[in-house]
């Protein structure tokens, strides 16, 4: 039994501490909101996620000292432009427990992956990430997945695998943290035109030339990066690639179809209600490709649609048109 704090009371965070109090363990779980505090301590719910209930062995403060004290490990789940800025609240509470980091995006002000924020901001701290094909929608109510933790530390790969792994949720290790992080991030730029495809009735085939180009995309950038290749063909790159694409649950998804029946991205971020981080991932991955002179036509004709009014249709026939290539 361990002592597990969580930083964030989203859906994720919330579905991480059901998942880590079914198998035993004690979880705190920060919340910046009051709101959100009370309906889990004394309701038992996540605004976020309905269908589940949070069990007795949890309990969410606002007090971000008295949830990281006396924890052996914390998990960071906040979304990824309140990162630094939470991490700073906490920072000077951590004593030897890891931080694996659960969110999934970047700085955006400093192109940063959220790890070399971490390295930046708690330097002798050690670092892991989580990622991989996880709706919380469905782990929170048990259905069987498998994720993987990244870090450069045996010992962190090793704890986070033994504390969390059951029946219903299998967990690999890896030391590219990197690649497990740019995966993560970058598959929710080609959710998000997923969603688009869908909502202008693209096909099956269609479909299948976004996700394959798209994950050539996202390795070609990570790798740069210094991301392994073979990472991005993993659970973290083409798993959580597959699940975002498909899957009603993706809120990046959800986004792309928004913006692929007219509305605006302001509009978008209203109906969905929750953060969007494939919006402001395809902002970053543009500066990225021209940082590093990687080729990336999907992330810039996305781009193009979301900030030079280019119409979707008129994008497909863009990327469709482009000069021959060989695979």
């Amino acid at each position: 039994m361990k002592n597990i704090c969580i930083i964030g009371s989203g859906s994720w965070g919330c579905a991480l501490a059901i998942h880590s109090a079914k198998i035993g363990h004690n979880v705190k779980l920060w919340s910046f909101s009051e709101e959100e505090a009370k309906i889990i301590n004394n309701e038992r719910k996540c605004k976020f996620l309905p269908m589940a209930t949070m069990p007795e062995n949890i309990v969410c403060t606002t007090d971000i000292k008295e949830a990281v004290d006396g924890s052996d490990m914390i998990l960071h789940v906040t979304p990824s432009k309140f990162f630094r800025e939470t991490l700073k609240k906490y920072k000077e509470y951590i004593t030897n427990q890891p931080v694996i980091i659960c969110s999934k995006g970047f700085e955006s002000s400093t192109l940063l992956t959220l790890s070399d924020v971490a390295k930046e901001e708690i330097p002798n701290v050690k670092i892991g990430a989580f990622s991989g094909p996880s709706h919380a929608e469905e782990v929170c109510l048990g259905i069987p997945t498998a994720i993987v933790i990244g870090a450069k530390d045996y010992d962190v790969q090793y704890q986070v695998q033994d504390a969390f792994m059951n029946e219903n949720m299998r967990i690999y290790t890896t030391t590219d943290i990197q690649g497990v992080e740019l995966g993560g991030a970058l598959k929710n730029i080609i959710a998000f035109c997923a969603g688009i495809a869908a909502e202008i009735n693209l096909g099956d085939n269609s479909f299948a030339a976004l996700a394959t180009r798209g994950l050539t995309e996202i390795s070609r950038l990570g790798v740069a990066m210094g991301g392994e290749h073979n990472t991005f063909y993993g659970l973290s790159g083409l798993g959580d690639l597959i699940v975002t694409c498909l899957s009603e649950h993706s809120r990046n998804r959800k986004a792309g179809r928004c913006i692929g029946r007219g509305l605006t991205v302001e509009e978008t971020r209203k109906e969905v209600g929750m953060v969007i981080e494939s919006i402001d991932n395809i902002e970053v991955a543009y500066q990225l490709s021209k940082k590093y002179n990687i080729e990336m036509p999907i992330v810039n004709t996305v781009y193009d649609v979301l900030y030079h009014n280019l119409s979707p249709k008129e994008g497909v026939i863009k990327l469709m048109t482009r000069a021959k290539k060989c695979e």
